[in-house]
């Protein structure tokens, strides 16, 4: 394991990495989104620190649960909506189109990513996104804009037009399965890499947590890029430390 401490040198490094691999993956988390003023959620003073998760179980059960995800899920969604793409959110996008860069699997939820200029393509959601919803039944789109005035002119979680089943935000909650169709566009992505750069991520998250160590044990040259300590820095080959804005300045 090789661990630097110093960004510029990082930013060379990460820089040199890729220009000598074929098939990028990158894997970002909470982290990539910070420096845009997206507040994480695992940190000592991330929104886990100040509320209590909503676990899906209860949002199925409960009328109250559900309203109160409701509120988050707006208020998030006006940061997001104030936010910009950050150097790293950008200088991703532009390896995409590059063409070194055979996927960016995500853990968030903000949707900038796609902003940044991610094609749907090379982006893999794997904790879903709050800019949409869903069905939980029949999976029909619901427009969020008009959930929200739903609920304020009903004060009642909204039902779906088609099959009056939950409607719910594109998120994964704790305790819900995973998205099928993501985590297996993921695994084939990790079996293609020769890197796979982790960005911000606390890394403690299952399944996700998983797929840096899937694709270390597949072959690829593993990167990890993060402000703290991680537990799977023992098995990384570089582990870059410091601002991921400062490390992706020269990407």
């Amino acid at each position: 394991m090789n661990i630097v401490r110093d960004p510029s040198e990082g930013s060379l490094l990460l820089a040199d990495l890729i220009g000598a691999s074929h098939r990028v993956v990158f894997f970002t988390g909470a982290g990539v989104s910070t420096e845009s003023g997206i507040p994480d959620f695992r940190s000592p003073n991330g929104l886990w620190s100040k509320m209590k998760p909503i676990y899906y179980d209860e949002f199925v059960a409960s009328e109250e649960a559900r309203l109160e995800d409701w509120r988050r899920r707006f208020r998030f969604n006006r940061e997001v909506a104030a936010a910009e793409p950050n150097r790293a959110h950008r200088a991703i996008a532009k390896l995409v189109a590059g063409g070194k860069v055979v996927a960016v699997i995500t853990q968030n939820i903000d949707g900038l990513h796609q902003r940044s200029g991610v094609p749907s393509e090379h982006l893999v959601e794997i904790h879903g996104n709050a800019t949409r919803a869903a069905c939980l039944e029949c999976e029909a789109h619901h427009d969020l804009a008009e959930v929200e005035s739903e609920i304020a002119r009903t004060g009642r979680a909204p039902m779906c037009r088609a099959c009056g089943g939950l409607v719910k935000s594109a998120v994964v909650s704790f305790g819900q399965a995973m998205p099928v169709r993501a985590m297996m566009r993921a695994e084939y992505a990790i079996e293609r890499a020769d890197l796979f750069v982790a960005v911000g991520s606390s890394l403690q998250v299952q399944p996700a947590a998983s797929l840096p160590m899937a694709a270390k044990y597949s072959g690829a040259n593993l990167v990890i890029v993060n402000r703290d300590p991680t537990p799977l820095d023992a098995i990384a080959d570089h582990v870059l430390r410091g601002s991921i804005g400062e490390v992706f300045s020269a990407i």
